[in-house]
């Protein structure tokens, strides 16, 4: 009997139990363990190196400041695209995957990913060698460590007993898993350029933009959250292109539990108005029907509508270390090509993965009726997700290049894609290559997050 199917048979033994691990098994975490609960060691083919973490990266990567990073990036795009990449700046391919040979790699490859190699005889994956670069400030560690043994989570949606840290280092059900990725550290605060586009069956692109402002409030070390704290993060982002809806701003007060609270700002109007339908599958503004809303950072939002089933753990190739995708010395036009992004600057690394299968419960509504999540055990970031229609044909492709921020640290999806693999068109987010680096430095208040502020 092969992992997965062990994995799967002792889930379904254990019934509906989810709450913390005992003391004993906590205390793996650090030792056999990382601090968040990945295989410290190494695959026993050495395809999978042991845990890196931060010793991956130089002092110079560990202490990159922004100023120095933006005028950097200015002046200089091959110098900060050097000091981003570091030692990943010379790496090789090991392997390159084609429709050709796809066949071979079948079993460590998404439903997407083959879908996309049937669809595109252009498509390709180049593969490098695996680096376990992901790490966290050691607060978090320790904050997660506490939640091993106290967090509980009562169906799907009812957490208790967790704080900063990763509700569930070593999780039991998918549910738990898709939870570490909600509360995952991003930073304390964040304002960034987001620039998204359509590209079109025949290439066409359509680009739009927003500023964002994100005080992250569950994940915040730096300003710990009240003991009775309700909220993962408060979201403003107000719209810059295209012209039609410049301007236009929406703030959203995201719960750990429960429905989200939004508004919206249209300039034309004047006012500022409830927003009841932000999440689920409610479109989000500016992506044309590709993205909804629970798709952004590959999943948000409350999970009652699915049920959730932990399938096991397994080595699978995804887009790993990618500093090359979003380099400021590339333009978005480099990016974006016809059929798919350009696989010249996407790099692929065999790791171990946490795959969550959620399906729509009997009764509750989403243009999803299954979706399959491939989760990165040593960040819980999701790097692909395979979504299926109610016709259960395999509708959408998400795919995130996951990238190391060791002067953060955390683990970030940028560039994100959402490939329609009926229509032919697809969505990308979060292309840095012409923005400025994202002021990872700043601070908020909460008053800054009221909606009377908003038209100011």
């Amino acid at each position: 009997m092969n992992q997965l199917l062990k994995m799967s048979v002792l889930l379904l033994l254990s019934g509906a139990a989810q709450a913390g691990v005992s003391a004993a098994e906590a205390d793996r975490l650090g030792k056999d363990l990382t601090p968040v609960g990945a295989e410290m060691g190494a695959s026993a083919d050495g395809l999978i190196p042991a845990w890196q973490g931060k010793s991956f990266y130089s002092q110079a990567q560990l202490d990159i400041n922004r100023p120095a990073l933006v005028a950097m990036g200015r002046n200089n795009p091959t110098g900060a695209y050097a000091l981003l990449a570091g030692k990943l700046a010379d790496d090789k391919p090991r392997l390159t995957i084609t429709r050709a040979n796809m066949a071979q790699y079948a079993t460590q490859l998404t439903e997407g990913h083959k879908a996309m190699f049937r669809l595109y005889p252009t498509y390709k994956m180049n593969v490098y060698p695996t680096e376990r670069t992901g790490f966290f400030p050691e607060q978090i560690y320790a904050a997660t460590k506490k939640n091993a043994t106290s967090a509980t989570l009562q169906g799907t949606d009812d957490l208790k007993g967790a704080a900063i840290g990763f509700p569930f280092p070593i999780p039991k059900t998918g549910a738990e898993v898709i939870w570490n990725h909600r509360l995952k550290y991003r930073g304390n605060a964040v304002r960034l350029v987001n620039n998204s586009a359509i590209v079109s069956q025949d290439g066409g692109i359509q680009q739009s933009r927003f500023i964002a402002d994100v005080k992250f409030v569950y994940a915040n070390y730096k300003n710990p959250a009240p003991a009775d704290n309700k909220l993962a993060l408060y979201f403003l982002a107000k719209n810059q292109a295209p012209a039609r809806v410049a301007g236009q701003t929406t703030l959203v007060h995201e719960p750990i539990m429960g429905s989200r609270s939004a508004w919206l700002f249209d300039p034309g109007l004047g006012r500022v108005r409830r927003a009841p339908d932000v999440g689920f599958d409610n479109p989000t503004l500016g992506a044309d029907g590709e993205q909804f809303n629970d798709q952004v950072d590959t999943f948000n939002g409350s999970l009652e509508r699915y049920d959730w089933k932990l399938l096991g753990k397994k080595p699978m190739l995804i887009a790993y270390n990618s500093v090359r995708m979003s380099s400021p010395t590339h333009k978005v036009k480099d990016i974006l090509t016809k059929g798919h992004a350009n696989q010249d600057h996407a790099r692929y690394e065999l790791h171990r993965v946490w795959v969550v299968e959620a399906t729509l419960k009997a009764g509750q509504r989403h243009q999803f009726k299954k979706r399959r999540f491939y989760v990165d055990e040593d960040s819980y970031a999701i790097a692909a997700v395979d979504c299926y229609d109610n016709r259960d044909q395999l509708w959408k492709f998400q795919e995130a290049h996951l990238a190391t921020v060791p002067f953060l640290p955390t683990v970030s999806p940028s560039p994100e894609f959402i490939y329609d693999l009926l229509s032919g068109r697809y969505y990308a987010t979060g292309l840095l290559n012409e923005s400025e680096f994202s002021d990872w430095t700043i601070d908020f208040k909460d008053s800054h997050f009221l909606p009377q502020s908003m038209s100011k």
